[in-house]
């Protein structure tokens, strides 16, 4: 299965290397489906690469997921050069047919790139529907949204996912499991929060350019009572992700309930977790002629289309 990657940050790095880990030792730790449509993790094959940092442009992929800022550790898993030299990202929309040009042979389009950048976002879009491949969002501007989009998507029979994945273990499929958990039980809601901090630089592009993050992680939530504090970037916590969730309730007799939890998490890895997912779909929906957004992936979006922009 042959995919093409825009951005070669720390969510790329750790799909890249673990790729390269379970085909080397064929373990099935943190994997949640070894196998989607007989595609298995080792089946998966990156193609092409596209970057807009100088660092990265012109090198080999497997020595530019470690180029800084990039702060993913290394696994121990050996990478000889990938022959896959990363190229130049798309700088404006007129460039979509270079990009087009040069997904020749790719079935997915993995858009990795930080949030905050929608019509960058839409251009690639536009690039995956004139090459004729499926494209996956990961972030939270609104591609998978725009019924315009999906709606050519699905006429060309082209498969569209998105918006923004939902981490394979992040604050928001965990917050969203305790709400449900209190609904379930009958105990009653009265405030929750959460707060984030990260090291990446997906963290400090969002703690600059929120735009659309926000309204992402409620969408995940499903309910306008939790209030989610603005991310916080904290260098020293590298690819690090350190969460806060407060739950405030009432139970029987509208006694009190309260509940804290503290949750840490490498990011890229729950990035990875879920975007190997998102991408054997992608391609299985691809080869059997299914256009459009393919229904079985909502579990692993924070906005699918339908949700508030």
């Amino acid at each position: 299965m042959r995919v093409a990657v825009v951005g070669v940050g720390n969510n790329t790095s750790a799909l890249v290397q673990g790729i390269a880990f379970y085909r080397a030792t064929g373990s099935l730790v943190g994997i949640h489906r070894p196998e989607i449509a007989g595609l298995g993790v080792a089946d998966v094959e990156v193609v092409a690469a596209f970057a807009r940092s100088d660092g990265k442009v012109g090198r080999d992929l497997h020595e530019a997921i470690f180029v800084p800022p990039n702060n993913f550790p290394r696994l121990d898993v050996d990478l000889p050069p990938s022959g896959v030299l990363v190229r130049r990202g798309l700088v404006d929309s007129t460039e979509v047919e270079r990009v087009a040009e040069a997904l020749t042979g790719a079935e997915v389009l993995l858009y990795s790139a930080p949030s905050g950048r929608p019509d960058t976002a839409r251009a690639y879009a536009e690039a995956a529907l004139a090459a004729g491949v499926a494209f996956v969002n990961t972030t939270s501007d609104p591609v998978a949204r725009d019924p315009s989009l999906l709606g050519r998507f699905t006429d060309a029979g082209l498969p569209l996912l998105g918006d923004d994945l939902a981490s394979q273990f992040g604050t928001s499929v965990v917050h969203h499991a305790l709400l449900r958990l209190l609904q379930e039980r009958g105990v009653t809601l009265t405030s929750s929060y959460q707060v984030n901090l990260g090291g990446t630089e997906d963290f400090r592009n969002l703690v600059e350019n929120p735009n659309t993050k926000g309204q992402s992680k409620l969408n995940a939530l499903g309910t306008d009572q939790v209030q989610v504090a603005p991310l916080g970037y904290l260098p020293h916590l590298r690819s690090q992700k350190i969460a806060h969730i407060n739950i405030e309730a009432q139970g029987w007799g509208g006694t009190a309930v309260s509940l804290d939890l503290r949750l840490k998490v490498h990011d890229p890895s729950g990035a990875a977790g879920v975007n190997i997912d998102l991408i054997r779909i992608a391609a299985s929906a691809l080869r059997a002629g299914r256009g459009g957004y393919p229904p079985e992936v909502a579990s692993l979006l924070k906005s699918p289309p339908g949700t508030a922009i």
